[in-house]
């Protein structure tokens, strides 16, 4: 979100405030963390709300004091009504996704972890129904085979943020014209594919799946949250050392042996893991975690 704030701001544009979520503990000294959107808006001297609540009375009464025009929504968390039909232009938003397609929290995600050649960004007007209301703006990007979520996601926040000033630019010219903001409604005849939040058991590779499906798995939660791998065939000699382990990188194998690789097998072939992290270590690679075992 940060990168959109941050082409706002430098375009020239007026942002007059900036919300975002409220302080959090984190790390082991579990110490409050500022997010990337609040130590910009900081250095730029941007006014910052930050509500627990978003229908709280005095976050709401304070929102309505900025008497901002249009409000733009990137990477936060759902809106009621009484925020986002606040500004006259309305209220839009950034969604990582060409939707209708990946409606949800982790459009991203499910992309790679489907397996698709290509993603991109759209921005939106909001309205009741999530990731629902007419389209202003889409752009495409090609997913690589070997590419996964983090390098994804690098490319759409950049593409994204350009394509924020490009929604702004759109509606400025509208309101100037006199005319209706062209919009395109959402396609709801075809088939959906949904993204909906990612928790620990999402993350738990299937080894009864396809070697293509469990590398797709792996892509699309590397490096954050990260594939992890909760059973595998009992009769592997590296079983109860790899259970709990975090996976960062596979490729389909048809080899069952290969020196100086963690191979397992699948419903079509093999795995060979390439970068991994057991419980408690730190992120390694094949080998170095085989030299470590040399000896048990």
């Amino acid at each position: 979100a940060v990168e959109s704030l941050r082409a706002l701001v430098e375009g020239g544009y007026n942002v007059v405030a900036v919300i975002t979520m409220p302080d959090k503990p984190a790390g082991r000294g579990h110490q409050l963390q500022f997010s990337a959107v609040k130590q910009y808006a900081l250095s730029v001297g941007l006014p910052l709300l930050q509500p627990e609540r978003l229908k709280d009375e005095a976050f709401v009464e304070e929102l309505r004091s900025y008497n901002a025009d249009l409000q733009i929504v990137v990477a936060f968390r759902m809106l009621p009504e009484i925020v986002w039909n606040m500004p006259r232009m309305g209220t839009f938003n950034l969604h990582a996704s060409l939707l209708p397609q990946y409606r949800g929290a982790a459009p991203i995600n499910w992309a790679v972890m489907n397996g698709d050649t290509e993603t991109g960004a759209t921005t939106f007007m909001l309205q009741h129904e999530i990731d629902t209301g007419n389209i202003i703006l889409q752009e495409r990007i090609p997913i690589a085979e070997d590419e996964n979520v983090g390098s994804v996601h690098d490319r759409l926040m950049t593409m994204g943020a350009n394509l924020v000033t490009r929604t702004v630019d759109l509606i400025i010219d509208s309101e100037n014209a006199g005319t209706k903001l062209p919009t395109i409604p959402q396609d709801n005849t075809i088939e959906l594919r949904p993204a909906p939040k990612i928790f620990k058991e999402t993350c738990a590779i299937d080894f009864s799946r396809t070697a293509e499906q469990i590398c797709n798995h792996v892509r699309g939660l590397s490096p954050y949250p990260a594939a992890w791998i909760n059973e595998m065939p009992e009769e592997h000699p590296l079983a109860s050392i790899l259970k709990g382990a975090k996976i960062y990188k596979a490729v389909a194998t048809q080899y069952s042996n290969l020196k100086g690789h963690i191979i397992v097998p699948c419903a079509d072939g093999y795995v060979d893991i390439l970068e991994l992290q057991l419980p408690g270590k730190k992120r390694m690679d094949a080998p170095a975690l085989l030299n470590g075992l040399k000896n048990k």
